[in-house]
């Protein structure tokens, strides 16, 4: 049938409104707490961690908002060092474990550069050498990175050995891998990371206050 001369083509249909569109809301920023564990045995002697547990010390406890997550390394010095500080119901994440030093635990680095030079020097300077049978700290920063970049939006606290903290502000800042090395990390310090779409920042200068503690708002 031909259409009607002067007859105007008819309007598209118009899908059905569901009231005002709006943007979707942006993407939340994870904010993370490092905490080193409190002095130990064996990190007084300068030896590797070999499981000895946190030494006796006065901690104030932490004040936490309501939203946010606690996790520790799976280390007796980690756990111990977050019920001094209060941090009751902490998670233990296995890839927050300090890097394995396999034949090496418990042993100090001066006792092993007298029986084995070689392999202590390999291990110093070559990021994929692991001749103690343990972990490399490739392997290491590589394990931190992915737990990174899984992290859910919103605040956590961790309490992780200290040579987890090296590898995730390195990773962080992007910085090659001898900076592993120049990163010091003292007992009970911290370091805030705060991060979004794998781009992070790093807050330098936070203290665990004698006084009151570090707090967060409560939400």
């Amino acid at each position: 049938m031909n259409t009607p001369p002067n007859t105007p083509p008819s309007a598209p249909e118009r899908a059905p409104s569901h009231g005002p569109s709006h943007a979707p809301p942006p993407e939340r920023t994870v904010r993370l707490v490092l905490v080193a564990p409190a002095m130990s045995a064996a990190q007084r002697e300068a030896r590797f961690d070999d499981g000895s547990a946190v030494e006796p010390v006065r901690a104030d406890p932490v004040c936490l908002g309501r939203s946010a997550r606690v996790l520790t390394s799976p280390s007796p010095r980690c756990r111990g060092t977050a019920e001094l500080l209060g941090l009751t119901g902490a998670e233990e994440v296995a890839a927050l474990a300090g890097c394995a030093m396999g034949r090496w635990r418990g042993r100090s680095l001066d006792e092993l550069a007298a029986e084995e030079a070689e392999s202590v020097a390999a291990w110093l300077s070559d990021p994929d050498a692991a001749p103690h049978g343990g972990e490399s700290l490739r392997a290491l920063r590589a394990r931190v990175a992915d737990w990174l970049g899984a992290l859910e939006s919103g605040r956590v606290w961790a309490v992780v050995e200290p040579d987890v903290i090296r590898a995730a502000v390195a990773h962080a800042v992007g910085a090659p891998e001898a900076a592993f090395w120049r990163l010091d990390v003292r007992p009970l310090s911290s370091v805030e990371l705060t991060g979004r779409a794998g781009r992070w920042n790093v807050g330098l200068g936070s203290v665990l206050s004698r006084g009151t503690g570090p707090t967060e708002p409560v939400s």
